[in-house]
């Protein structure tokens, strides 16, 4: 038999509402990653763009983006041996940017699954 029980359309009130933080630091970790890939990607996209588009050689911000992306792309120079300037610049330094963004967001991704 029932219980004398007044009908109650809503559910009882839970306590007040405490997110999951187990992950929140594998997150941010990721986050980290995924973060640094995608400034080292932009870095070279930059410069790719300011050398296509023929930016003074000689300005402070320019001289900056170029060595920034000399650095990160060093492990990569004259791999491709073009007659085209334009090409070489967009090859040598695209391949660096893509693998970048490819395994900065596939470690990322990774680190997420722990």
């Amino acid at each position: 038999m029932p219980v004398n029980d007044p009908y109650n359309p809503y559910p009882p009130q839970r306590e007040a509402y405490h997110p999951n933080r187990e992950g929140a630091g594998v997150n941010r970790a990721a986050l980290v990653i995924h973060t640094i890939a995608d400034i080292a990607a932009g870095f070279l996209i930059l410069w790719i763009l300011l050398y296509l588009l023929g930016a003074n050689q000689g300005n402070v911000f320019v001289g900056f983006v170029r060595d920034v992306a000399d650095w990160l792309a060093g492990w990569s120079q004259d791999i491709f041996t073009m007659d085209g300037e334009g090409l070489r610049v967009v090859l040598n330094y695209g391949l660096p940017a893509l693998i970048y963004l490819l395994l900065g967001h596939g470690i990322a991704a990774r680190v997420r699954r722990l």
